[in-house]
C-alpha cells in the first residue's frame, strides 16, 4: 500500500496541497481527478519523491519514503511523469532498457535484456526496437514510455511492493491506444502486489476503469471512493462547474454534460 498522511505543500503563502490524506491499494486502478490547477500533478511529485519539500508523510508499505535510498526506491518505484523529452538520437530498445538502470551496474544481464522484450512486447512496441527514438510521433514515443516504465518493475521485489505512478500517461495517445493502455494497465494489475496510481482528466475513462477514484479540488481531497461514491453530480458540479448526466451501466458509469 502507499500512503499519504498530512500532506501540505506550501509555495510562499500559496497552498498547493492542504492536509491530503489518501490511500491507494495494491491490485486495484487508483486515479486522481480534478480541475486543471487544483493540485494533482503536485500530489503525484509528492507521491514519488520527486517533491520533498512538503509537510506529512509518504508511506511505501510502511517506510517513510524520505528515508529510502535512491537506488532502493528505484528499484520499486517508476513514474511516468509529463513532457518527457528526450533529445538524444538513441534506438527504441535503448530508451526501454534505460528503466533497468536501478538494477544493474555496467552491462545489463540476461534478466534485464529479458525484461526489455517482454515490455516491449506487452505494448505491441517490439517492432519499433531498432527504430530512432527521434523519428517517432508523440504518441509512439509515450508507447516507448510506456515500456521503460514497466521494465522497470518487470520483476516483482521480494517483501516491497512494487509503485506505478503515472501522471497523465493518456496525452499524445489517440482514443484506440488510450483504450488500449487503460486494458493493458488492468491486465497488470491482476499481480496483486502492483500499486498504480495515475492522473487522468477524461472523467468517462475515470468512470470505465477506475477502482477508486480521488477528487482534489484546490489543493484539497474533497472525495475518496468507489467511482459510485465519488462521480456523482454533486462533486461533479462543485468540482468542474458543470452539470452532468449520469448512466449507470454494466461495466461503469457514462457521464454526458449539457
Amino acid at each position: 500500500m502507499l500512503t499519504a498522511e498530512n500532506i501540505t505543500v506550501r509555495i510562499g503563502e500559496k497552498v498547493l496541497l492542504d492536509k491530503v490524506d489518501a490511500q491507494f491499494l495494491p491490485g486495484k486502478l487508483n486515479l486522481i481527478i480534478g480541475p486543471n490547477g487544483a493540485g494533482k500533478s503536485t500530489l503525484m511529485k509528492v507521491l514519488s519523491r520527486q517533491m520533498t519539500n512538503y509537510d506529512g508523510e509518504v508511506l511505501y508499505q510502511s517506510v517513510n519514503s524520505k528515508t529510502l535510498r535512491d537506488k532502493t526506491l528505484a528499484r520499486m518505484r517508476a513514474v511516468l511523469s509529463q513532457n518527457i523529452d528526450l533529445a538524444f538520437p538513441l534506438k527504441v530498445w535503448e530508451i526501454v532498457m534505460m528503466g533497468r538502470y536501478p538494477h544493474f551496474a555496467g552491462a545489463p544481464k540476461r534478466i534485464d535484456e529479458e525484461a526489455c522484450i517482454a515490455a516491449l512486447k506487452f505494448f505491441e512496441v517490439e517492432e519499433m526496437a531498432e527504430r530512432n527514438y527521434l523519428t517517432l510521433s508523440g504518441g509512439e514515443r509515450q508507447r516507448v514510455h510506456f515500456a521503460r516504465v514497466l521494465t522497470q518493475l518487470w520483476y516483482p521485489v521480494p517483501d516491497q511492493g512494487r509503485y506505478l505512478l503515472l501522471d497523465e500517461p493518456l496525452t499524445f495517445l489517440d482514443i484506440h491506444y488510450q483504450f488500449q493502455f487503460m486494458h493493458k494497465v488492468m491486465e497488470l494489475l491482476k499481480q496483486k502486489d502492483l500499486v498504480v496510481v495515475g492522473v487522468v482528466h477524461d472523467l468517462n475513462l475515470a468512470a470505465r476503469f477506475g477502482d477508486v477514484i480521488h477528487l482534489i479540488q484546490n489543493g484539497k481531497l474533497v472525495a475518496s471512493g468507489s467511482k459510485e461514491q465519488v462521480l456523482n453530480e454533486r462533486n461533479i458540479e462543485e468540482a468542474f462547474r458543470l452539470k452532468p448526466i449520469l448512466y449507470r451501466e454494466e461495466n461503469g458509469l457514462r457521464l454526458f454534460f449539457e
